[in-house]
């Protein structure tokens, strides 16, 4: 095999510059980019080698639903027998005893056996949990169906206790230990290493989108570049990240630093053959291959691969803007905006009054913006400015931090004292459900623009507008006004041609902890 070498680390100017040695923005200054060794490589690898997370995670994972599960049956054990009289109890007692022992080894059994504790699951996507409420609807169901057949007595009280229990405790449980998981990743434990391989443009954008979701569970060991730009300069995404040189030692590249996946960013010289090629010998090393494909980030859930023998072909299914998934989607809106104008008008009452008490002016701000079609509408929201805002605006231009088309201050002068804390925890925004429920707007959808910001679109983010705005969305459960104007038309791009009920709902969870820790709100 040919030698091969350390090129340089990603953050290293070709140039020697002595700016270049400087660290990105927000990065401590002792941690400075350095020239690696194959020594360097190999030592990390061997260190996070050691430490088996998915075997750890997964026995903790294990751990938690074995007790959510007895808890579950226990509690529906209990509830059945405590409404008893002592007459029955000797008749029925050990019968539901056994019952609750088949519930119990059947649902560890399919738990672990339909691969819910598979470490590709871990931290990141709803199969896991699909996969889970998969699990306790089909071990109930055969229990059922067992004792119906056999003509087995037993009272219905059980099983409507046991399984909303089971489906409701078994992804809570998932779901803190998700967060437990989360917060290890932040602090660099519990990671997979990656070797990223491609041209250097595809590798940076997946290095730097991995490092931006840290839930994914992947750190970057390092990355083999298919083609070396001896000008390259320096740019904070590819930090402190050692460049192997060459594709064709890639099974060294693996093998020292330890690397368990190879994510391939776009195309390779040679095209699928390579790829193949690249298949076996990863996989004589037990190693995950993982393809970053630009047409995901289009098409996302709607590829699926349909096999033709000697012809995989990948399809494409069509955007839906109408039907009866958005009829859905609509009642949804209509039921839940009512719920919690219902239940929020307590909080309305204060935030009115004190909005009306704070400075002189209306309690709500009413502010056109384009919807659907391009059709425009009245968006509600409580005043967080002074009256004159508007008429302030054009002085305040040349502060200007948002991005692209947007105009976000940080620290802007026109809001109200009380509008600085509403702001930053989306309390001005809860007029809007006066807007889901007059169809306006939706609970989940792309950022309501304005006509001035329509007007300077360009042709790809005008599909934005093909589905209602929403209240919540992408764009705000991931950095709001910190995110570059590219990343934001992406993010409503993706969610209008991907969406889904159950997208939605997640959306909605995640909305709740991006208004309890506010990251972008200003």
């Amino acid at each position: 095999m040919s030698e091969i070498k350390v090129v340089r680390p990603f953050g290293t100017s070709s140039y020697g510059r002595a700016d270049a040695q400087r660290p990105a923005a927000g990065q401590p200054a002792d941690q400075r980019p350095r020239h690696a060794s194959w020594d360097d490589v190999a030592a990390r690898g061997s260190a996070r080698a050691a430490t088996p997370w998915h075997r750890s995670y997964a026995r903790r994972v294990r751990i938690t639903d074995t007790v959510l599960m007895l808890i579950a049956i226990s509690t529906a054990y209990g509830l059945r027998f405590g409404m008893d009289d002592a007459a029955s109890l000797a008749v029925s007692q050990l019968s539901y005893f056994w019952v609750c022992v088949l519930v119990f080894v059947l649902w560890g059994l399919d738990l672990e056996l339909c691969r819910t504790r598979e470490g590709r699951l871990f931290g990141v996507g709803a199969l896991e949990y699909k996969r889970v409420l998969q699990s306790t609807l089909r071990v109930f169901g055969a229990v059922a169906i067992v004792l119906v057949v056999f003509h087995i007595e037993i009272v219905r009280g059980f099983f409507a206790v046991a399984l909303p229990l089971g489906l409701v405790l078994l992804p809570a449980g998932r779901w803190l230990c998700r967060r437990w998981l989360l917060r290890r990743r932040t602090e660099g434990k519990y990671l997979s290493d990656v070797v990223v391989l491609g041209n250097p443009a595809d590798v940076e954008y997946v290095i730097d989108q991995l490092r931006s979701n840290l839930s994914a569970g992947y750190h970057v060991a390092g990355a083999a570049l298919t083609t070396l730009d001896a000008e390259m300069e320096f740019r904070p995404p590819w930090y402190q990240v050692p460049v192997l040189s060459t594709m064709a030692d890639i099974s060294r590249v693996v093998a020292v630093t330890g690397a368990d996946t190879v994510v391939v960013a776009g195309q390779l010289p040679g095209g699928p053959q390579s790829i193949q090629e690249l298949g076996w010998r990863l996989e004589d090393m037990a190693t995950e291959l993982v393809l970053a494909s630009s047409l995901t980030n289009v098409a996302g859930p709607r590829v699926h691969l349909r096999p033709v023998e000697g012809l995989p072909l990948m399809h494409v299914e069509l955007p839906q803007y109408s039907g009866h998934k958005h009829a859905v989607k609509r009642a949804m809106d209509v039921m839940l905006a009512s719920f919690a104008l219902v239940v929020l008008a307590p909080v309305f009452l204060a935030l009115a009054l004190i909005v009306r008490l704070d400075s002189p002016g209306p309690v709500f701000f009413r502010q056109e913006r384009v919807g659907r079609n391009g059709e425009s509408f009245k968006m509600l929201k409580f005043r967080s400015m002074v009256v004159d805002a508007e008429e302030r605006l054009a002085a305040l231009r040349a502060s200007n931090e948002g991005a692209g088309l947007l105009f976000k201050m940080a620290h802007d002068p026109r809001i109200t004292r009380c509008g600085r804390w509403m702001r930053r925890f989306s309390l001005d925004e809860l007029p809007q459900f006066v807007n889901v429920l007059l169809g306006d707007m939706s609970l989940v959808g792309p950022r309501p623009p304005l006509r001035s910001e329509v007007a300077g679109y360009e042709r790809p983010a005008h599909r934005r507008l093909l589905i209602k705005p929403g209240i919540t969305g992408l764009w705000q459960i991931s950095g709001r006004s910190d995110l570059p104007w590219d990343e934001a038309v992406r993010l409503d791009l993706y969610y209008v041609e991907n969406w889904s009920l159950a997208g939605d709902f997640i959306i909605l969870w995640r909305t709740v902890k991006a208004v309890y820790e506010p990251t972008g709100a200003y």
